[in-house]
């Protein structure tokens, strides 16, 4: 008996999953963005010897902590980031979604006070670098199992409501450039700046809580958490049923596959390999390599202090967002197509293409790309791809297997998806030192 479905009204459900999105990546871009204001903080006093040149110093000298701030801050994060979203694949189906919601989003915007408050606050570098440390592994251990979650439940629905939640995680990013571009237009002080990132950042996680609180109130959103609930249902009385018509060992098997992650997994593996790639490919670049270039056109001028925030953060994020959004009216190549893998492989080639742009220091590699064009359209394609391509990946993988398993593919592609960042993460190491 088919059930038409009903409207998503003033498309009501695609807007609360694109600010959960939004709520998903962007306390991570805040942090990263504001990484100058962490590592000002982390500054101690020149030595007394130095001290008469104390501008060509100040460049210079750097303590362990500040030196140290950039690496350990990625290991902090992508671990967290890995291990909850491998937790969350598995035991999605024992703890509430609406607490594993509600919860991590709550939690996320408590820490964002306490780094607003801290940053009126003055602390010792040591303190500070542990207490900044802890925060962000609280915040990407719970963005982990919100992101899961999301993706679980964008499974539920038609593929192209993955796309919001992906569009909305592209203008993370965008938001996070903007702020620091406007930041460094106004010539605001640091601290002041790192404040209203940090408010702005609890603002738009609020707006994201209430947003999923309208959610399960939508006519849309009911109907498919009801046809999926009905459908395990049925499942579940078709092997009782199969038990009292044969044998119960057959039976129980017939209830082990209806569950069994290793199942799903090969029938998604493809997409969540090429998601995994993907991300492996983009985090091992940007912004270990990109965020080191420098511009040759400028010396010491006002295109300089704005070259990597516009050239490297603004565009990659921009032209991500864009190919997210592309996903939404466009979906080419195909959930079977051999493209799609051979497109994500052939992304390979950026890494040696950055490597040979002008990243500054260097110790092996030529510049071969001098221009800074050639950067700008190596970024271009370089994001763009990452995003068309991701978002692909996470909207079919939930539609390549059976409605009732759509949730748990969900969260295996958000698995892997963390499983890219993370690899991303330390092969970046590799990468910038081969530079």
């Amino acid at each position: 008996m088919a059930t038409t479905s009903p409207k998503d009204k003033y498309l009501a459900v695609w807007v609360i999953f694109f600010m959960l999105g939004l709520g998903t990546l962007l306390p991570w871009n805040f942090f990263m963005t504001a990484t100058v204001y962490f590592r000002n903080r982390l500054k101690e006093p020149l030595p007394t010897e130095v001290s008469a040149n104390q501008s060509e110093a100040a460049g210079q000298h750097q303590s362990v902590l500040e030196t140290k701030f950039n690496n350990v801050m990625t290991l902090c994060a992508m671990l967290p980031l890995l291990l909850c979203t491998c937790l969350t694949s598995f035991l999605h189906s024992l703890v509430p979604q609406r607490l594993r919601v509600m919860g991590s989003l709550f939690i996320i915007m408590f820490v964002f006070i306490i780094t607003a408050v801290l940053v009126k606050v003055p602390l010792e570098p040591l303190p500070f670098f542990s207490i900044t440390m802890v925060k962000i592994i609280i915040i990407n251990s719970f963005g982990a199992v919100l992101q899961g979650s999301l993706f679980g439940m964008a499974g539920l629905l038609p593929a192209s409501y993955t796309t919001p939640i992906m569009s909305g995680q592209g203008l993370a990013g965008t938001f996070a450039a903007a702020s620091m571009i406007c930041a460094i237009a106004s010539g605001s002080e640091l601290e002041d700046a790192a404040f209203g990132y940090f408010i702005v950042a609890c603002v738009v996680i609020f707006l994201s809580i209430l947003s999923y609180v309208l959610l399960p109130k939508l006519t849309f959103f009911q109907f498919y958490q009801e046809r999926n609930r009905k459908q395990r249902t049925d499942d579940e009385q078709n092997i009782i049923t199969l038990m009292n018509a044969e044998n119960k060992d057959a039976a129980a098997d017939e209830k082990q596959q209806s569950i069994s992650m290793m199942k799903i997994f090969k029938k998604i593996w493809i997409l969540a390999t090429s998601v995994c790639f993907t991300f492996t490919v983009t985090i091992g670049t940007f912004p270990a390599i990109t965020a080191d270039t420098r511009s040759t056109l400028a010396d010491g001028g006002t295109w300089e202090l704005y070259f990597v925030p516009v050239s490297c953060f603004l565009l990659f994020n921009l032209s991500d967002w864009t190919g997210r959004s592309l996903t939404a009216v466009f979906m080419w190549p195909g959930k079977d197509s051999p493209v799609l893998p051979a497109a994500i492989l052939a992304r390979i080639v950026f890494v040696p293409l950055f490597m040979l742009c002008n990243v500054q220091p260097r110790s092996h590699l030529p510049v071969f790309f001098y221009h800074d064009g050639f950067f700008i359209a190596f970024m271009l394609l370089f994001a763009f791809s990452n995003g068309y391509l991701a978002s692909l990946c996470m909207c079919y993988g939930p539609k390549n297997v059976l409605p009732h398993e759509a949730e748990t593919a969900g969260a295996i592609m958000a698995f892997f998806l963390a499983l890219g960042l993370a690899a991303g993460a330390a092969i970046s190491f590799l990468f910038r030192v081969l530079v």
